[in-house]
Formats: C-alpha cells, structure tokens, sequence
C-alpha cells in the first residue's frame, strides 16, 4: 500500500483524529462555561445570548456524534476528516457572529483547527481549509459592516486572519509532504533492511563455520544452524539468551579473551576449543570499534580441515608417488631379470643363493608397493555395475581358499539365503575382500573356522563381515589402522587398508573396524539400490 492509500484509508491517522475530537468536545465545553460565565456580564458587542447558546450545544453534540463515528471508524477516513473540518470552521465562524465578531478573538480558533486537520491529513485539503475560512472570515466581516455599521478599517483584522490561515495551512502542507516523503524513505530503509536481514541469514546458514552474535553482556542476538551443531546444542535457543546456558565453555572463552585484548590492546588471531571429542578453531570479531557493541564470533570444525589438509596433502604425495613408480618400475625390472639370470646359475656358493634370495624377495616387496602406489590413482576411474552380491560371495570364496591354499572347513562363508543385487567396481571390491581376508587369515589360529564371511542386511544397507579369531588389533594402532604407510609387521607395505577405505568410498560404501573382545571384524557398508 502506498502512502497516499494509507492516507486515505486512514490506518495510522485513526487515534490523531480521535485526539482532535477530545479537543473539539473540551472547545465545545468551554463555550458553555463562557456563556455561563458571561450572562450577567457583557463584554462582547452585538452580542447574542440565545444564538451563542444554541451554537454551543450544537457543537458539543456535534463533537460526541463524530468521536463516536471516529471510534466506529464509519463513515471512512477520507470522508470524515474533510467534513468534520468544515463543520468546525462553520461552527467557529457562527460563535464569531454570535459573540461579536471578529474582535472576540475567536477566529484565532480557525487557525488551530486548520493545523490540526492538515497535519492528520499529511497535509491534504490544507489550502482548501484555509480558502474556506477565509471567505467566511471576508463574509462575516461584511456582514458587520452592513448591518452593525463597523468601520471600514476592520477589514484589516479579517485580512490578517486569512493571511494567516493560509500561512498555517502552507506550513502544514510542507510538513505534511517532506513528513510523506520521510515516511516514503523510512517505509523502504525499512524494506531494505528487511532484505538485507534475510539475505545475511541466508547466508550464515548456507555457511560452512558456525556464527553466532553477541552483545555486550555475552547475550545471543543471532545464531546459525552450523553453530548449533558443532556446539553440540540439544535445545533450541531462544533470542537473547545467556551464551552462557547456551554454550557455557565458549562463553568462559570469551571472557578471558576479551579481557586480555582490551589490557593489551592486541587483537589474537584465533583459539582452539575441544567439545565432544572435536576440537574447534574460535575468532573472535568485535562490533564496531571495540566491544561494547558486541560481537561476532566465527566458530571452525578444525578436526575437518585438518582432514581436508591431510587429504589434499595424500592426493599431492600420491600423485607424487605415481610418477616415481613409474620410474623406479624399469630399474627395478632389470634388478629382478639379473637376480633370476644369477640365481639359475649353480656354481654359486649357499651364501651367494641365499643374498640372491633376499635381493628376490625384496624386488618382489618394492613391486608390490608400487603396485598399491599405482592403485592409488584408479580411485576415480570407477566402472559401477550391478553385482548378484551372494553370487560374487560365493565365486570369491572358492577362489580365494584356492589360491590362498587354504582348508575349505577354515574359510567359512554365510549369505543367510539373501540374494541382493548392488552397484560396485567388480574389480575394486574383489580386491577390498582379498585384502581384508588375507591379512584376517595372516593373523587368525589358522583353524577350522578361523575366518568367516558374512552377509548381512540393514534397513538401509548391506553388511559384508569379514573375521578372524586372532589376537586382534593393538590398541596403540587404533588411531592409525586406516593411514597409509602404517603397519605393524616388517614386511608390509602400510597401503592395504588405506586403500581398501579408498576403494570403498569411490564407491559410496564405507568400511569399518568394529572393536570385539576376541579377534577382529571389518564390516562394509553398501547402500541399498532400487535393483535390491
């Protein structure tokens, strides 16, 4: 709605106009109270007791019936104000006539009246007002002239009047209209800032670092969804709550941060806070100047940068490494042929066989981390088909007892009748099985029953168990089991379990080591598919 419509409607101009009826019925009051006062003396000439009377009451009833149809607020705004203003002015110029004149003073009244209804209508109508006093004032006045032979140098009072009805009304109408224009200006900072209020929370919640604003007193004036989450807050919070029942350990923070800067006069960079097993970065921003506006403070998941900074620091090495396998791959072929080529030879004593033999097992050792290093970079050249998963169980299982020249009563393989169909790498998760099997039987009792596969079903996923009846894993290596290079035995490469993760997360599964209180279970989790 725009301003001349709420003008015209009068929505916020209900109660001015209320307030100019109390005063009309206060005025009409007063005229009653004049007359009672002026009855037994005079001081008015060609004065009119009974027409005075009658005029006032007139104008007290009058002033009752529209302070009622104000309160009703029927007939509308732009139909009342106009035509109780022109009663008024009617009103004010008959009391005129009856007390006298204009020398009563009373015209004095028209000048109040038309402020008042021009400032209510924002300046509307004002010079109207004014135009329709004047010519009654001009009217009276010849009337006196006429009738009660007035001299001509009255006139001068009824022109000064006028003039200054129509300066007043001049004066209301500017105001009225720089009043309009201001309220223009105000009405679109206000939709401006609205805007921009949404704009500022759309983009702290699409934000990927928590935010939250403050006061002065540590008080929560705006928070983001992020915030609630790496603060870990159960409840929702409520606008102006303490920082202190919200997030009591950052409130703590905050304080003592704030005291050291303000008694240094240095501004620190950022700090570190550990909640729930995650350690978050906090900066700190005032508001303004300094603090006493309040202020902003920027909350980081520094746990997943660091992870982020590990991976980006993996994916440079591997890359790194590829190139330098590649490399060293020729060399190391030529190492392998002339050590094959020496050991045929028979003339050599068993020392020389058996430095032989140890040059061959290590070639073969470097050809296989090269191996695993080249695997590295086939995570992103993923061809996802659909697998009859208890059939590939099952293929896999006689395979691998065989190559791995395992008894068939030790390797054990239960589907639990499931027939599921999933959309994986054939080639990427034989080669994750493999892994975890050979290294479950490696460290099993090597009995029946040693190690098992498993399938399993969730509600929303597939479970493929591998375990072992071994020693299970230490747990110093806990912390370590899935990082590359890290291993445990002298001859291993630290790769297989890094880069089975790898492996199964290209495929948007994921793989787990589940803590048990004998042996060891890795289980892989495999989204359920529309084909399952």
């Amino acid at each position: 709605m725009s301003q001349d419509q709420a003008t015209l409607s009068g929505g916020p101009y209900w109660r001015p106009m209320a307030l100019f009826s109390c005063y009309r019925l206060l005025l009409a009051i007063i005229f009653l109270l004049s007359y009672v006062l002026l009855e037994d003396n005079r001081v008015w000439l060609n004065y009119n007791n009974s027409l005075y009377l009658g005029l006032a009451l007139a104008y007290f009833v009058f002033g009752l019936g529209a302070l009622v149809l104000n309160l009703l607020r029927k007939p509308s705004f732009s139909i009342q104000l106009p035509l109780q203003t022109l009663a008024d002015i009617g009103f004010i110029l008959l009391l005129m006539y009856a007390s006298g004149g204009i020398k009563n003073g009373l015209g004095l009244l028209l000048i109040v009246t038309i402020t008042a209804a021009s400032l209510i209508s924002q300046g509307r109508l004002a010079l109207f007002y004014a135009a329709i006093a004047s010519i009654g004032l001009l009217l009276e006045q010849t009337h006196q002239l006429l009738y009660w032979s007035e001299d001509y140098g009255d006139y001068s009072h009824a022109v000064m009047l006028s003039i200054s009805c129509f300066a007043t009304a001049w004066l209301a109408h500017s105001l009225g209209k720089r009043a309009t224009q201001h309220a223009l200006l105000a009405s679109q900072r206000g939709v401006d800032l609205e805007n921009l209020a949404q704009i500022n929370q759309l983009i702290t919640d699409e934000m990927e670092d928590g935010v939250l604003v403050v006061d002065s007193e540590l008080r929560l004036r705006h928070r983001n969804q992020q915030a609630d989450h790496l603060l870990g807050a159960i409840k929702e919070p409520r606008h102006n709550q303490p920082l202190a029942e919200y997030a009591p350990e950052l409130e703590q923070m905050l304080q003592q941060w704030q005291q050291r800067e303000r008694g240094s006069g240095k501004r620190r960079s950022a700090l570190k806070l550990r909640l729930d097993k995650r350690e978050l970065r906090i900066k700190l921003r005032p508001v303004g100047e300094d603090y006493q506006q309040g202020s902003v403070v920027f909350i980081e998941d520094w746990s997943q940068v660091q992870t982020q900074a590990q991976q980006l620091k993996l994916a440079a090495l591997g890359r790194l490494t590829a190139n330098i396998a590649h490399e060293i791959r020729n060399p190391l072929s030529a190492i392998s042929h002339a050590t094959q080529l020496l050991q045929e030879d028979e003339s050599h004593d068993p020392a020389s066989q058996r430095m032989l033999q140890i040059i061959s097992d290590n070639v073969q050792r470097m050809e296989q981390m090269i191996k695993d290093v080249l695997e590295l970079n086939r995570r992103d050249r993923t061809k996802q088909q659909e697998i009859r998963l208890a059939e590939f169980l099952r293929e896999f299982h006689d395979q691998f007892y065989q190559v791995e020249k395992i008894p068939p009563q030790s390797f054990v393989l239960d589907t639990s009748d499931l027939e599921p169909t999933i959309l994986f790498d054939h080639r990427h998760l034989h080669q994750v099985l493999w892994n975890l099997c050979r290294n479950g039987w490696r460290h099993s009792r090597q009995q029946d029953a040693s190690l098992t596969l498993s399938l399993k079903e969730e509600a929303r996923q597939w479970l493929i168990e591998i375990r072992d009846d071994g020693n299970g894993i230490p747990l110093d290596a806990m912390p370590h089991l899935f990082e590359p290079f890290f291993t445990t035995e002298s001859t291993g490469t630290g790769l297989g379990l890094y880069i089975a993760r790898e492996l199964c997360e290209a495929n948007g599964s994921t793989i787990e080591h589940v803590t048990t209180e004998s042996g060891c279970i890795f289980l892989i989790h495999i989204k359920k598919t529309e084909a399952a």
